[in-house]
């Protein structure tokens, strides 16, 4: 998306011809985006065992200081084949789809992408979530179709191009839904119902967390220490405890009115900062550029 910045306004450019898109604005409809999340987990379907809270100066350390996992009870998962929660199971199904370790060519069967499209179309589409963000982009001529607006999502988080070796080897998605390990490092990974996932396998150990952010009921957000399968990330920053909706949302919110850039959402009237970035090595449609990552800042 190109961007002419008018701090702290932002001309954003779209199929629709493009309006300023304010800092108040991205406050107020992530505000509403909040407040619509009826998918996200409650406290008696998700339980959250932080445990020790670090210095920033030890995140390096990869040492454990969690006998526990993190998430011990998630009960929601245990219900996906629930047709009344059809956007975790539309996440599920994509989750598996990749291979972790950059430089290895990602290729998808047609029911894989068939499952991209469908977990697209189920949280945008089909949730109240989905159908404000899209409202929102709308009046402000960034997309002039709903269609047009679905897929451009499908190609900027679901577009593949090259991280390693000159390999299609990742895309938005895979970074920040799946993580991928990259120069003997966790790379991305900004999703807790992965981490629940991979924990609950025995493929994940959570070790610590920098970060607790200021919420006291769900979404809450944490930056956390952990190792994959022998493999360590330093800091992996999500927001815990959403639907999926609601966090393909507020990425997408933010990747396309902030790209690059800082972007301050407002969750029940606490500040939430997301860090975005361009894949600037590569584009689709008309010289759009690909999510390169996006996640919550800490602090």
């Amino acid at each position: 998306l190109s961007v002419l910045i008018m701090s702290p306004l932002v001309y954003v450019a779209g199929g629709g011809g493009g309006s300023v898109v304010s800092d108040a604005d991205i406050k107020s409809i992530s505000q509403v985006l909040f407040t619509l999340d009826s998918n996200k987990a409650s406290a008696s379907q998700l339980i959250l065992e932080p445990q020790t809270l670090i210095p920033d100066s030890q995140t390096s350390a990869q040492t454990d200081h969690a006998p526990k996992p993190i998430i011990p009870v998630f009960k929601v998962v245990e219900m996906r084949s629930s047709s009344s929660l059809p956007t975790y199971a539309a996440l599920l199904a994509v989750l598996d789809n990749y291979r972790r370790m950059t430089g290895q060519t990602e290729a998808f069967t047609q029911q894989q992408l068939q499952e991209q499209e469908h977990f697209v179309r189920e949280t945008m589409s089909n949730t109240e979530v989905g159908r404000e963000l899209f409202a929102f982009l709308y009046t402000k001529g960034v997309y002039s179709s709903e269609e047009e607006f679905l897929q451009d999502l499908k190609m900027m988080w679901f577009g593949l191009y090259s991280r390693s070796n000159g390999q299609l080897d990742s895309s938005g998605f895979e970074h920040i839904f799946a993580g991928e390990v990259k120069g003997g490092k966790v790379s991305g990974f900004h999703n807790w119902i992965q981490f629940y996932l991979l924990e609950k396998r025995g493929q994940l150990n959570y070790y610590s967390h920098s970060f607790n952010g200021p919420w006291t009921s769900y979404p809450d957000v944490l930056g956390m220490q952990f190792n994959w399968d022998g493999y360590y990330k330093q800091v992996g920053s999500a927001v815990i405890g959403c639907s999926p909706e609601f966090d393909f949302a507020l990425y997408s919110l933010c990747y396309i009115t902030r790209p690059g850039k800082m972007c301050r959402l407002s969750l029940g009237g606490k500040e939430l900062r997301i860090q975005t970035y361009t894949w600037d090595k590569t584009t689709y449609g008309d010289g759009k550029k690909y999510i390169g990552s996006a996640f919550p800042a800490t602090p």
